[in-house]
């Protein structure tokens, strides 16, 4: 698949796996939404969780690489098929553990793996010592959203984990 980033550059260059990827020629990098092309948009205010189905949109993945501060609906208006990633926690030094706080390639990465595209996902993460961690760490969520048909068996497993999330919050207090 061809990796497209809407790329605001607002964040820590040292840290930034989209650029890293453009520097390999894995991923091609635009200033703005116009000239983003079309395609299945990695939008976590999206209403539709991504699927397997997704695939048969379009070869085409994009990402936006902001700021989690800025990284507001508005910052998402971009044309193409808008779906969100399922629960999945990062692995990157910055944001390791937590949920839904996935930088680019992880991003890239997860979206490439329900996709079908898990050699290429692994090829993309190769590029960061702790890239194979995130797919060890999400194993069996990756695993399972890859096997589903659609959104709605997806957003099915998501809500497994996240009910396992909150029954061990409960179990803590």
């Amino acid at each position: 698949m061809k990796l497209h980033v809407r790329y605001e550059g607002d964040d820590d260059p040292d840290k930034c796996t989209a650029r890293k990827l453009a520097r390999f020629d894995l991923a091609e990098l635009h200033r703005s939404a116009r000239a983003t092309p079309y395609g299945i948009v990695l939008n976590p205010h999206a209403e539709r969780a991504l699927s397997p189905a997704d695939r048969a949109e379009t070869d085409t993945l994009v990402a936006l690489d902001c700021s989690w501060e800025t990284a507001g609906r508005a910052m998402f208006e971009m044309s193409g098929v808008h779906r969100a990633l399922p629960f999945l926690v990062a692995a990157n030094p910055v944001n390791y553990g937590k949920p839904f706080q996935l930088n680019t390639v992880e991003a890239f990465a997860a979206a490439l793996t329900i996709l079908g595209e898990r050699e290429q996902a692994e090829e993309i993460l190769s590029k960061f010592r702790w890239g194979e961690t995130f797919l060890e760490l999400n194993a069996e969520p990756l695993r399972r959203y890859a096997a589903c048909e659609d959104s709605t068996e997806v957003v099915e497993v998501q809500g497994e984990y996240l009910d396992a999330g909150n029954a061990e919050d409960e179990e803590e207090s």
